[in-house]
């Protein structure tokens, strides 16, 4: 494999800066989900720690970093999971944490940051204009700006996530991991074409925020003017050059599902795996869902990546349809 910006060494030396808390979460066969996708399925499970997502492998390294260098203030743009992440890690290492919003992300993520001691800012733009206020207020105060998935921290703690896999799974076919920014796909993306280069990578986005898809496929960077999903943690519009540049390296394929399949997804974890996810958690069974046959037989590993959602409209798009057991 060609060399991507993460080093292996260093997401090594990750593992032990990262609170234990954090790491080695669940990782096992989902039997019950097996029938209703048509091939054997593992879970590895990002939800189980306090800040009810991955992202909180990253921003403990950016936070042990920043208190060892003295820094004392740091800021990031988050639709909810990244700002909890370094709000919580932060908080524990003496750093004030402050963090950029849309007024439209989910009321519960953002209750959630403030819960958490960082101060928080509200855009009424998206997370792109939420970008532009964070870069704004580092450069103004001088402080530390935290770019999920360009900060290589972010990627190589999330790429974590892949040594656990290598160590404890058995032997799997796939995994399929959420795309947004990036950190996610390339960390674990990296360590898997490392460690198990046969091992198939694919990238799930949904239909409605497609940037990051569209410029895997076109090996360059693609914008779009608009996001259309309920998937807010992925729903980036301006993919990061050096981040596309990694995710040609790892990916074997990037993917686009419709809505109701991450639906579905979601309505499936619930079910047969008794899991309340977040969109963005649903990526990897919907894809399965949208294209059976590509996954039959094989052992899929699937990240389920968060579960930060308003109950409110979780119930809408869960209980919007009867559950069809198998």
């Amino acid at each position: 494999m060609q060399e991507t910006r993460l080093d292996t060494a260093r997401i090594r030396a990750a593992r032990r800066v990262i609170d234990p808390i954090f790491l080695d979460t669940p990782l096992y066969r989902c039997e019950a989900l097996e029938p209703a996708l048509g091939c054997t399925v593992s879970i590895k499970l990002e939800t189980a720690n306090p800040v009810r997502s991955f992202k909180a492998r990253g921003t403990e390294v950016v936070a042990n970093l920043l208190a060892d260098s003295g820094s004392r203030a740091a800021v990031c743009a988050s639709a909810g999971n990244l700002g909890q992440a370094l709000a919580w890690s932060g908080r524990g290492r003496g750093i004030d944490v402050t963090v950029v919003a849309s007024r439209f992300a989910t009321v519960t993520k953002l209750d959630r940051i403030r819960a958490l001691g960082a101060r928080l800012e509200l855009v009424d733009g998206d997370h792109e204009m939420a970008r532009e206020r964070a870069a704004a207020i580092a450069q103004y105060d001088g402080i530390r700006l935290v770019e999920d998935s360009l900060d290589i921290e972010t990627c190589e703690g999330a790429a974590t996530i892949g040594l656990e896999l290598m160590e404890t799974a058995p032997a799997f076919d796939t995994v399929l991991i959420a795309l947004g920014g990036g950190a996610l796909a390339t960390g674990v993306g990296h360590v898997v074409k490392t460690l198990a280069p046969e091992a198939e990578v694919i990238c799930i986005q949904p239909l409605g925020a497609p940037a990051m898809t569209h410029s895997w496929r076109q090996r360059r960077v693609v914008t779009t003017d608009s996001t259309n999903t309920i998937a807010d943690g992925v729903a980036g519009r301006y993919p990061i050059p050096a981040v596309l540049s990694d995710l040609l390296l790892v990916a074997d394929d990037a993917v686009l599902v419709q809505e109701s399949s991450i639906i579905a997804g979601m309505r499936l974890l619930l079910t047969h795996a008794g899991l309340v996810v977040e969109p963005s958690a649903a990526l990897g069974i919907a894809a399965i869902l949208e294209d059976p046959d590509r996954f039959a037989g094989r052992h899929v590993v699937t990240i389920v990546c968060g579960s930060n959602v308003d109950v409110d409209a979780y119930h809408r798009w869960v209980g919007a349809a009867p559950i069809h057991r198998s």
